[in-house]
Order: C-alpha cells, then sequence, then structure tokens
C-alpha cells in the first residue's frame, strides 16, 4: 500500500526508500537450498500486495528517531513473513483459485506443498524474531496464536446461537488486526517508545486492522478492480459484513437475496445477480458507514502519540483506508 498522503516529501522518501528496502529483503528471505522451494516460497511475495503491516512498522518507527534501520527492516520482514505465510494456509482451506491476481500456490503446487511452505516461511520469520529479543519473540507467539484461533472459529462458524456478525468481526480481529496490530507495535518497540504509546498502538492498529478487512469486504462487492475474481466471497458463501448485514434483514422484499447468501454460488449468472442485489441494497452504505465510524476510533487511539510527521501519516492512512471502499 503506498504512502499516498500528504506528507513533507523528505520524509515520505524515506518512508519509501526504507520500504524498497524490505521489498528487496522480503524476496530474500524467502530463499531456500533449493530451487524449486525457493520458487514456491516466493510465489505470493512476487504476486506483490499492498504491504500494509512493514508500512506501519516503518511509521511507527518514526515517532521517535532515529530508530536503528537494521532493526525496523528484521521487524518489518518478520510480520510481512508472517502474513504471507498465513495466506498460503488460508488458501489451501478456502480452496482458493486465485491469490493477488495469479494462480493461488495450492493450485500451481497441490495442497500439501502450499502447507508446507507456509510453514517455511514462518520458520524464517521465527529466525528472524530471535534476533530481535525475547519481547518480540514473545508477542510474534501469542499474536501466531491469535492467527490460528481465528482460523479455528472461522471454520468452524458461529456456535450455541452466537450472533454471525459478532462471530465474524472476532475472527477479523483475530486473523487480521491481531499481526496489523503487532506491527504496530514492533515499530514502537524499536522507536523506544513507552508502555502508553505501545498500548496506544497496539489499540490502533487492531482497529485499522479490522477497518482494513472490512473495507476488502465491500470492495469485493461494490468494485471490480480487485485482486481476486469479483464476487468471490459470495461465490464461495463466505460470510462479509456488508452480506452479513443484508442477511439480518427483515424486509420481504429480500426473500431472493437471502436465497442467495445462504450458501456457495456456483454459476456466473447467479453470482452477477447477487452482485447486482448487493450493491443496491442498504447493507451496502452500512457498511461504509460502520468502517468510517471504525477509523474514527482508529484516529483516537492515537491521541497518546508524540505529534510529528510519524503520527500525520498514521491519522492520514485511517483516511486513506477508508477511501478505498467509497
Amino acid at each position: 500500500m503506498s504512502l499516498d498522503i500528504a506528507l513533507d516529501s523528505a520524509f515520505a522518501a524515506g518512508v519509501s526508500e526504507r520500504l524498497e528496502g524490505i521489498e528487496w529483503q522480503l524476496r530474500e528471505s524467502a530463499f531456500a537450498r533449493t530451487p524449486f522451494v525457493t520458487e514456491a516460497a516466493q510465489h505470493i511475495i512476487n504476486a506483490g500486495g499492498k504491504r500494509f503491516r512493514p508500512l506501519l512498522v516503518v511509521l511507527a518507527s518514526q515517532l521517535y528517531p532515529p530508530a536503528d534501520p537494521g532493526q525496523v527492516d528484521r521487524a518489518a520482514l518478520v510480520v510481512e513473513l508472517t502474513h504471507v505465510a498465513s495466506l498460503y494456509h488460508d488458501d489451501v482451506m478456502d480452496d482458493a483459485d486465485l491469490r493477488r491476481g495469479a494462480t493461488s500456490a495450492n493450485r500451481l503446487y497441490d495442497n500439501s506443498i502450499a502447507i508446507m511452505i507456509g510453514d517455511f516461511l514462518f520458520a524464517r520469520a521465527s529466525s528472524i524474531v530471535a534476533t530481535l529479543g525475547t519481547d518480540y519473540v514473545a508477542l510474534q507467539a501469542e499474536t501466531f496464536a491469535r492467527l490460528v484461533q481465528g482460523q479455528i472459529a472461522e471454520t468452524r462458524g458461529p456456535q450455541g446461537g452466537e450472533d454471525p456478525l459478532a462471530h465474524y468481526l472476532g475472527v477479523v480481529a483475530d486473523k487480521t488486526g491481531s499481526l496489523i496490530a503487532t506491527s504496530a507495535v514492533f515499530g514502537g518497540m524499536v522507536a523506544g517508545a513507552g508502555p502508553d504509546v505501545l498500548a496506544a498502538l497496539d489499540a490502533f492498529g487492531e482497529e485499522i486492522g479490522v477497518v482494513f478487512q472490512l473495507s476488502d469486504d465491500v470492495i469485493d462487492i461494490a468494485s471490480e478492480v480487485t485482486g481476486k475474481t469479483p464476487g468471490t466471497d459470495l461465490r464461495e458463501g463466505v460470510p462479509t459484513l456488508p452480506t452479513l448485514m443484508a442477511r439480518a434483514s427483515n424486509d420481504p422484499a429480500d426473500a431472493r437475496l437471502h436465497e442467495l447468501l445462504a450458501g456457495q454460488i456456483e454459476d456466473a449468472d447467479t453470482v452477477a445477480e447477487a452482485l447486482e442485489l448487493m450493491r443496491v441494497h442498504p447493507a451496502l452504505e452500512q457498511a461504509r458507514a460502520e468502517i468510517s465510524r471504525r477509523a474514527a476510533v482508529a484516529k483516537e487511539y492515537l491521541r497518546p502519540l508524540p505529534e510529528g510527521e510519524a503520527k500525520q501519516a498514521l491519522l492520514a492512512l485511517c483516511d486513506q483506508v477508508v477511501s478505498r471502499s467509497s
């Protein structure tokens, strides 16, 4: 995700330069003893990505400059390698065909290989985080546990009369918010931030992480410019913020939409029908309003941070995430 926000040119150039170096190191971190494993491990990395997590590490690390560049880089590599590794596992769980516009690793190599490549990248992240210190290792382990628990909760679905929307938001917090929160905290740790600022970064990161995923939910319905086939979540029967809001409607006029949202959709014409109904349903605007509300909450969490370009960048990033789904 580019730093497409109004900042001091020197600050923005420094952040961009740092991210370019991290991108090169990311590919280097995926090198293995055999060409095949290297190719498979670099597959998702080479497909690109928003690099939102490294960006948060870099921005938070600038709250109290100068932070050690080597530590910034390693912290950013840990969170992005963890994220990429989780994508290999997610694609197996979801039986995905595409990832970031390219053939998914599970389709290209098969499920077993994709799972093991994910494990390989988790191992690479573990090796790097060990060089940062035990506090980083402990936070990384706690985050990894949340990622796994979020995936299990998503796989099982709501239990015992649990509200589907509340369940979904819990899954998003674990699967997406937790690692984005860790990204912000890692940056603050590298910068030498105190407990109050680290707590603020943690709360901010989790909230903006949820916003980031919820904006993707809206994009899957409202936009045809995505890294995956439009309506992918609809096609696979995956619950999202707008579809869960639509399913909660008691309007008899929504009967056909409820029928379509009840499970997977097999053919393209029916997907197109579901997209058409969702795009005019009030739930889409309700979802956008919830995204804006949560982004405002994320901004409030940033109050304890010291004033400066880094704080302004984090504030502006909230607006940028919201604008993705506008």
